[in-house]
């Protein structure tokens, strides 16, 4: 596989089906976004140590992975001329929103009841961990931009979103188990 194909040098690219658009494209936009979420939380998974939160990781990853290539898929060439999907990947559907929350759950058992807002911090493995949130986010606010023009899959929006509420409660856990005290947002100077 060839790494440069010089077809995006005049500021396009295709869209899974063949389709040009420009590269400033929302499902660019979207795609891209999540490609950098994805970026970051390898970043995150080779900070942290527990093998389970690793795996956890590199599971969101591909299906990250998978994700990003549905926002890539021009939705007028979903299926090919035999009829079948164009895409032969798992799509991202009820049970992968239910693994997070189920992680979410998890992790919340073990942490104290939150009363205030948190600042971002304290450690540097925490700090990557709300960049990421910030970044699902941003993937989540891009995703829903798409659906006002064309339908998006709902469960892609849903996925983005419990996944940067993932992230918040695992920023949380992190900075428990790194015995880091968690700043609090504090609206008044004194």
């Amino acid at each position: 596989m060839k790494i440069y194909t010089k077809t995006g040098d005049k500021g396009t690219t295709a869209l899974i089906g063949g389709t040009r658009v420009p590269k400033h494209h929302q499902r660019i936009e979207a795609y891209g976004t999540v490609d950098e979420l994805n970026s970051f939380l390898g970043l995150l998974r080779d900070k942290i140590e527990p093998i389970e939160l690793k795996k956890d990781l590199k599971k969101i990853q591909n299906e990250l992975f998978n994700l990003g290539a549905f926002l890539a898929l021009d939705p007028n060439k979903e299926k090919l001329a035999n009829g079948k999907n164009r895409l032969d990947i798992d799509t991202i559907d009820e049970s992968s929103i239910q693994f997070l929350e189920q992680k979410i759950d998890r992790m919340n058992e073990e942490l104290p009841p939150m009363t205030n807002f948190i600042l971002p911090g304290g450690h540097e493995t925490v700090s990557v961990c709300h960049i990421c949130r910030t970044i699902a986010r941003r993937a989540e606010r891009k995703t829903t931009l798409i659906n006002e023009m064309e339908t998006v899959n709902p469960l892609l929006v849903k996925y983005l979103n419990r996944l940067s509420d993932y992230l918040f409660v695992l920023a949380r856990k992190l900075s428990k188990d790194l015995k880091i005290e968690e700043s609090i947002w504090q609206a008044k100077k004194n």
